[in-house]
């Protein structure tokens, strides 16, 4: 399982590269024809992989909750996100793939309930929710890189 959580963490840290000159405003604006943006889409990939591993193992999760329901499926961003919580989430990214990592190592998630995701793929264990992570975390690269360049363009223009 170690080159999975290679490939959960490497995107992370590309990732955070793309977002690492942005300003607290910048990550915060949601331009038109966006649900979100920039923070919320790194929060919810910590509250995804909480909720596909810990959650469904009936393990509690690692991280405080303001960071996993808010960022739920199906949540927008409620307010905005201050640099602090901003530099805890950038935290997090890295942090909780090294914490599912030694807890997968501990055998913490036996009680793994199967679940089929909204994609219609069917997850039993632990072992294919890590293997899923890849899969929805690249959905969400895909749109960060997207929401950044649009958050860039018109926040240009509103200068």
């Amino acid at each position: 399982m170690k080159q999975e959580f290679e490939v959960i963490k490497k995107p992370r840290l590309m990732l955070l590269n793309v977002v690492k000159d942005l300003t607290p405003e910048q990550l915060n604006y949601t331009p038109a024809g966006f649900n979100n943006n920039l923070i919320w889409n790194l929060a919810h990939l910590i509250s995804g992989q909480q909720g596909i591993c810990y959650t469904r193992a009936g393990v509690p999760i690692v991280v405080d909750d303001k960071y996993y329901t808010p960022y739920r499926p199906e949540t927008k961003p409620q307010g905005f996100i201050n640099a602090d919580d901003i530099a805890e989430v950038k935290e997090l990214l890295i942090s909780t793939i090294d914490k599912l990592e030694e807890d997968y190592h501990a055998g913490i998630f036996a009680n793994y309930q199967p679940m089929t995701t909204r994609y219609g793929v069917t997850l039993s264990n632990i072992e294919e929710g890590i293997r899923f992570l890849p899969f929805h975390e690249g959905l969400h690269v895909g749109y960060t890189m997207a929401l950044k360049r649009a958050v860039l363009e018109e926040m240009s223009k509103l200068a």
